[in-house]
């Protein structure tokens, strides 16, 4: 009786399988994995928060900065930025980068690899700058810790780069929806803002992610939406030019907020004492009559969507807070800015409604519609991500009357950043030729495969001196190349089309009487060749044939400490064929 046929499920050919682009059901099991472990995270990193508020905040609240006496949260800023200080800026400046920016770096110019140490700091900082009373979020730090941590699985596990892409959109994704209770916006943000791009093969993984984070966050917290809202309308048309004349004005402040952020230059000469110390004493003095600008101010949010806020406080929320958020990053502390920039939105938000009602009381909607739609406006605006911001709106307020005036909102004000006040995302500040680099479409492309999909695996070493016999040895496996070993490592690698060794052999007498045979000199296709490793993806590959100027690399394969070796050959053409369309 024959035997059933069991699957392969080695590691090996889970690499294999997850080098071509359409690796569905591989990336899907990692997603799966991905949301498990970013949620544990994420949950983690509020247990430590708080675990930190038990110690001095009143009921152990994180978030009530309002019930510590004046002089107390006044100082905790500036022992915040101390601790920071001292235990960031002791270390190199590539240690110091965290959170979301840090993110879109490692994975635009490392292939999603990301270092331990920094990894490390991000939870103490991320703790101390929460706890200590600075205006920053929790997003930043549960995006980070998520995508680095199952990004390090991958690398431990050798997989490919094109998976260690995706590893880290379903962290940023699973990092969102565990923070908020939102998991399409985790989705939705993940795309739009890390990964820059929209294919099937990603939303998957990312979407199964993100409802793994949500699912986790969710048995140790609450199913309920982050803020409960009153079921609010438009009630009259004419509120919509009061929303496109406060989307005009969040835009305005979307803009202040990203140019303030990036003046780094003047900031920068500063000494960095004096820099911390700045950031100190301006949130501590805001502190001592506006609590509410500390922390990520969720708990303001909460009452601004109920109308239970004071006109004074939300101008300290939409522009002292926003002022403090932008200061702190221009100081060079990595935090989170998308809590603070969801409440100081719905901040600005809800003195427009406010200013509307006062002008039209019997036509203007009520003002928590205006905060719920400033909160969005803001959000999309200063990461120039609609849809995200969109999503948001929708999962926080769980209202659907706020889809059509939020997208009015969301997109005048992300246009008035955009065009007015020449923003672009807050998170992408670097470019090439006009486009940062996940933008262009080549590069895209190139970085969804890997290595193992393309290359030639039909290859043989030889040396170069060979026999008759030896060289009709080598051709008896019927390689595409044979692989001509140097004497010397400083000697570039060669590669000989095995066709032309065997049209020689066969065809050409001059070499009928040789006893040995020169690699060398045998007329045919040769080709100098780099080296490149298994997990690289097509894009490097392109990168590493045009740094070493070369048409072809040899793909090294480790099999133990310091042994490697050549597991297949990929040529520039057998990348081009890839890109490139043939009817």
């Amino acid at each position: 009786m024959p035997r059933p046929h069991l699957p392969d499920l080695s590691l090996a050919t889970f690499r294999r399988k997850l080098a071509s682009v359409d690796a569905l059901p591989q990336l899907c099991v990692l997603g799966t994995i991905a949301g498990l472990v970013t949620g544990s995270l994420m949950v983690g990193f509020q247990l430590l928060l708080d675990l930190g508020a038990l110690a001095f905040m009143p009921g152990a609240d994180s978030e009530d900065f309002e019930g510590l006496a004046p002089w107390f949260r006044a100082l905790l800023p500036l022992v915040a930025v101390t601790l920071i200080g001292v235990g960031l800026w002791r270390q190199p400046p590539a240690a110091r980068k965290l959170g979301v920016g840090h993110v879109i770096e490692r994975l635009t110019y490392h292939q999603g690899r990301f270092p331990l140490r920094n990894w490390i700091n991000q939870w103490w900082v991320g703790v101390a700058s929460v706890l200590g009373g600075l205006s920053a979020g929790r997003e930043g730090p549960a995006i980070h810790l998520g995508a680095a941590a199952v990004s390090g699985i991958g690398e431990r596990l050798r997989l490919p780069h094109n998976s260690l892409r995706v590893l880290v959109a379903c962290g940023t994704a699973a990092g969102i929806s565990a923070s908020f209770n939102t998991p399409v916006a985790g989705v939705i943000f993940a795309m739009e803002v890390v990964m820059m791009e929209y294919t099937i093969a990603g939303f998957m993984p990312v979407i199964l992610a993100s409802s793994m984070g949500a699912v986790v966050a969710q048995l140790v917290y609450s199913t309920e939406p982050a803020f409960q809202s009153s079921s609010v309308s438009l009630d009259s048309w004419f509120n919509l030019s009061w929303i496109l004349v406060s989307a005009l004005v969040i835009g305005l402040l979307s803009g202040g907020f990203i140019r303030l952020a990036k003046l780094t230059t003047g900031f920068a000469a500063w000494p960095v004492a004096a820099r911390l110390a700045a950031v100190g004493l301006a949130t501590g003095l805001v502190a001592w009559w506006y609590p509410e600008v500390q922390g990520i101010g969720y708990d303001s949010l909460a009452s601004m969507l109920d109308g239970e806020v004071a006109v004074s406080v939300l101008v300290a929320l939409a522009l002292a807070k926003l002022g403090l958020t932008a200061l702190t990053v221009a100081s060079g502390i990595p935090i989170g800015i998308i809590g603070p920039v969801l409440v100081c939105g719905a901040a600005a938000g809800g003195l427009c409604g406010l200013l509307g009602h006062w002008l039209w009381p019997a036509a203007a909607a009520d003002p928590s519609l205006f905060a719920m739609l400033g909160m969005a406006a803001m959000m999309g605006a200063v990461l120039q991500a609609p849809l995200a911001a969109l999503m948001a709106l929708l999962e926080l307020t769980h209202n659907p009357n706020i889809i059509l005036p939020g997208m009015l909102a969301v997109v005048i004000s992300g246009l008035t950043a955009r065009r007015l006040c020449r923003c672009e995302g807050f998170f992408i500040s670097l470019t090439r030729h006009g486009l940062h680099p996940l933008q262009q479409p080549l590069a895209q492309a190139l970085s969804r495969v890997s290595v193992p999909a393309v290359m030639e695996r039909s290859l043989v070493r030889s040396q170069r001196m060979v026999s008759r016999d030896e060289a009709e040895s080598l051709l008896h496996a019927k390689p595409a190349w044979v692989v001509i070993v140097r004497s010397r490592d400083d000697k570039p690698t060669l590669a000989l089309k095995a066709a032309d060794l065997a049209r020689v052999l066969l065809d050409d007498e001059t070499w009928a009487t040789e006893e040995q045979i020169d690699l060398l000199e045998v007329p045919g296709q040769r080709l100098d060749m780099a080296a490149i490793h298994l997990e690289a993806t097509l894009s490097e590959a392109l990168d590493r044939l045009n740094e070493a100027g070369v048409d072809a690399l040899y793909v090294e394969t480790s099999i133990g400490p310091i042994k490697r070796r050549i597991s297949g050959i990929i040529t520039r053409e057998s990348i081009e064929n890839y890109y490139r369309y043939t009817p």
